[in-house]
């Protein structure tokens, strides 16, 4: 176990050492970095514990101890963690049919799910997830971040009136929309030009403060973040989950607890990739699983709903110039002082303000030049970009994304599937050669053998795999069958060039192999003929 964690926590080190030295300026920027993505992270944790059906504090517990920890120990410095929509929309039915008790022995359980999952490494599987999956994720999620917002144009009403909602279902109209619209307008204007005025601090916290200064100082009466909930209370305090620890409790949580990890580990592998390519660097992919699971098991003893990275947060802290551990550690503190000591304060905040923020966040996460690209690229590159954004507008980024993988890997299956056929010509020997192009798989073995003419061929053929691939058993077959009708005819039929993994293939399948001095380069052929009696047990 200790030789697993270092192994996975070595991952990232390198690239760590290439971050920025943390100098008095730079400790400066990363400190204001996390105060802008604590403001940010109030309304959006209260948000999600309202999905779920539990108290603010829940969420607001779960962003700050998956927070901190993932800022210590995650696999990229910048990142963001916290409680998320994504995750919320799975627990509300745990919750409503079992409470909030079987909540958190899930997130233990989830949290353990994903250590094992860091240890084992698989983590880096995501490399699988293609670029156009990548688009369809970012896209969507910037769809999703946006209507998100729009919830905040509604009239505050009461939680219980509203079904644990933030607003009774009435839009804003008249004065109180103009006013809305006209702040949201005010701070993502500071944002857009604070960085060509200075960079002394960071611009979303400077859309925050000014607009909520002018809503004091003027007392504008506009829905701030205490109508949403108060979120004063004290440190979290350590609870073991009231459940019954017997096998029809891990019945219950274990379904849940497999989906939940499943989604905030692809939520947090991709945005650790989108935060690599920002901060330009690499790695980390296994740490930071181990990461996010110790998080989501303490949380759970601590009486949070669990979390994973978030996109729109991460991405604050990174334009904030958060480039280190310091902007993360340093907002989940911020978190916890405004819990314990500053909620009076921070329920001031109007909302309009951090809805602009989080507008700043859309405009800079969706990938524009998508757009423009999706007709110059492969159709089925455009295809896959449009159904993953689709898909995680309708339901949720761990689907899209799935989705995303399946249809791009039957479209990589399908183009190499026709990409199969052969150029033909006899030698001297009046032998027949068959030189085939493109991978021989699953996918080409029927086109593989309907390149053969058996009737027609020279008692001697010969099977040239140079320009080829042998690949599954699929193939092996492909090449059986095709033996078995040369040796039904009467006829001789020879592998050349096999590749040496290919060589392997067919040996481990059982097949016997027989050096040949007419296959030089690579020293292997394969003689399939009545005589050797190698094919299907022949």
């Amino acid at each position: 176990m200790a030789r697993a964690l270092m192994a996975v926590f070595g991952d990232a080190l390198a690239g760590e050492r290439q971050g920025p030295d943390l100098n008095a300026t730079q400790l400066r920027i990363e400190l204001l970095a996390g105060l802008t993505v604590a403001l940010a992270l109030v309304p959006e944790a209260v948000a999600f514990a309202f999905v779920a059906g539990v108290h603010p504090l829940v969420g607001l517990y779960a962003a700050f101890i998956v927070g901190l920890i993932t800022a210590l120990f995650g696999g990229r410095p910048g990142m963001i963690s916290g409680a998320t929509g994504a995750l919320a929309v799975v627990m509300v039915s745990l919750v409503a049919t079992h409470g909030v008790e079987y909540l958190f022995a899930t997130v233990v359980l989830m949290g353990l799910i994903q250590i094992a999952v860091g240890l084992l490494r698989w983590g880096k599987f995501i490399r699988l997830v293609p670029h156009p999956v990548m688009l369809g994720f970012v896209n969507g999620l910037a769809i999703v971040i946006f209507l998100a917002q729009l919830s905040q144009f509604q009239v505050p009403g009461s939680a219980e009136s509203a079904g644990h909602g933030m607003a009774n279902g009435e839009w804003l109209s008249g004065t109180p929309l103009v006013m809305m619209l006209a702040l949201v307008a005010l701070t993502m204007a500071v944002i857009w030009a604070m960085p060509k005025l200075t960079n002394a601090i960071p611009a979303p916290l400077a859309g925050i403060a000014i607009t909520a200064l002018v809503v004091i100082v003027f007392g504008i009466d506009v829905p701030r973040v205490g109508d949403m909930a108060g979120i004063e209370g004290g440190l979290p305090a350590f609870h073991i989950p009231m459940v019954p620890l017997n096998w029809e409790t891990f019945e219950i949580i274990l379904p849940y607890a497999v989906i939940l990890a499943a989604i905030g580990l692809i939520e947090s592998l991709l945005t650790l990739n989108l935060v690599g390519e920002m901060t330009n660097q690499r790695g980390g992919a296994s740490r930071e699983c181990v990461a996010q699971g110790a998080a989501n098991t303490v949380t759970g003893f601590f009486g949070g709903m669990g979390g994973c990275a978030m996109i729109g947060q991460s991405m604050i802290n990174v334009k904030s110039g958060g480039r280190t551990r310091v902007a993360g550690i340093a907002a989940a503190l911020f978190l916890l002082s405004f819990i314990l000591f500053a909620a009076p304060l921070i329920e001031q905040i109007p909302l309009a303000a951090l809805v602009g923020v989080m507008f700043m966040v859309v405009i800079g996460t969706f990938a524009w030049n998508s757009l423009r690209i999706l007709t110059k690229v492969p159709r089925a590159d455009a295809f896959v970009t449009i159904l993953v954004t689709i898909v995680t507008v309708a339901t949720d980024l761990a689907t899209a994304v799935v989705v995303g993988v399946i249809v791009s890997a039957l479209a990589y299956a399908w183009q190499n599937a026709t990409r199969i056929h052969a150029m033909t010509y006899e030698t001297p020997e009046s032998a027949k050669v068959y030189k085939v192009q493109g991978p021989l798989f699953f996918g080409s073995s029927d086109g593989f053998t309907e390149m053969f003419r058996v009737e027609t061929d020279p008692q001697v053929v010969i099977v040239d795999f140079e320009g080829s691939r042998v690949v599954d058993q699929s193939a092996l077959q492909a090449i059986e069958a095709v033996a078995a009708k040369y040796e039904a005819a009467g006829k001789r039929l020879q592998l050349r060039h096999l590749s040496r993994d290919c060589h392997r293939l067919l040996s481990k399948a059982g097949h016997l192999m027989v050096d040949s001095d007419d296959d030089p380069d690579y020293e292997l052929a394969v003689d399939y003929s009545v005589r050797t009696g190698i094919i299907g047990g022949h």
